[in-house]
């Protein structure tokens, strides 16, 4: 009899698919074994791309705080079928799962498909999804899905070169080289061989073997952990926190409060970014093993 698998997914770039439909490649190599399903969350009002500067910064306050919005229903097959694995593709929006992706966990959907059901989570991103991931984690416990293994593939360029590229290409559309600056995003190497994560997982499903599916992820490079970017990612979500609330709660200031947030931003990354860097280094010998510690829980999948 045929394993159902699912792939989950939303991606307004593009990449993202690339990176699951590359994952998902094995299971739909063998289709006398496996019954591979694509579904693309969409929104009843969608985002545009490439993204007005202003939309982009204005979605902040609802993307930090995970406020969702209105889903297109899965479809009948898709709720009718139960599967045995699931494949759940995600973006990061201000250090949090993105906004589709909340609105589907958060649509009353979620628990039918993913409740009791072996899941990897994949995301593709400029390079900070460690804290994002845990909120993930909180909302596919609480959804009573099985979280077998996690992919986080990231631009392993420099964290100031990937900002810039970041920015042009969701606000042009432009991914591609230009100038001094690189491509923008996941390499494409690195995306047409993902394919190799998906020969892993389907080898460990086939054997019944998923509780040693994450350790093979992270030996075959499926996690880096960068402890600057974590500690970044720490500050980054207490200020966000700070910043959010204050945009949600002054109603009336929320255009001039938007624009202050922006500059405060671009600030943070081009100036304090350098200080926690540089406090990041000063006090490796200090924090090294507890980094270590930290690095081997964050390439993990259990949830503290």
């Amino acid at each position: 009899m045929k394993k159902n698998i699912l792939v989950i997914y939303y991606s307004q770039t593009g990449q993202l698919e690339d990176i699951v439909r590359n994952i998902a490649k094995p299971f739909e190599a063998q289709k006398e074994e496996y019954d591979v399903t694509f579904y693309n969350i969409k929104l009843k009002e969608d985002f545009p791309f490439p993204w007005p500067s202003d939309v982009f910064f204005n979605t902040f306050p609802e993307s930090y705080l995970q406020i969702p919005k209105e889903i297109v229903p899965p479809s009948e097959e898709i709720l009718s079928k139960k599967y045995d694995l699931i494949l759940f593709g995600y973006q990061v929006w201000y250090l949090t799962p993105s906004i589709p992706i909340i609105s589907f966990l958060k649509s009353g959907y979620a628990e039918q498909i993913l409740k009791d059901t072996p899941v990897v989570t994949i995301s593709g991103t400029r390079n900070m999804w460690m804290l994002s991931q845990e909120k993930l984690k909180v909302y596919l416990r609480d959804l009573k899905a099985k979280l077998v293994g996690n992919i986080a593939l990231v631009d392993r360029h420099d964290n100031y070169t990937s900002v810039l590229t970041i920015l042009r290409w969701l606000t042009t559309g432009q991914k591609e080289k230009s100038g001094m600056l690189p491509a923008a995003g996941v390499s494409d190497e690195e995306i047409t061989g993902s394919v190799k994560y998906g020969t892993i997982i389907e080898k460990h499903f086939k054997n019944n073997d998923l509780e040693n599916l994450q350790p093979d992820l992270v030996k075959n490079g499926a996690i880096e952990i960068r402890p600057f970017l974590v500690r970044v990612e720490k500050v980054g979500n207490k200020i966000f926190t700070v910043w959010s609330h204050l945009i949600i709660k002054k109603k009336e200031k929320r255009p001039l409060l938007i624009k202050f947030f922006k500059v405060y931003l671009m600030a943070a990354i081009w100036i304090i970014s350098p200080v926690v860097l540089v406090l990041h280094l000063l006090t490796t010998p200090i924090f090294w093993f507890k980094r270590q510690k930290q690095k081997r829980y964050l390439q993990g999948i259990n949830l503290k």
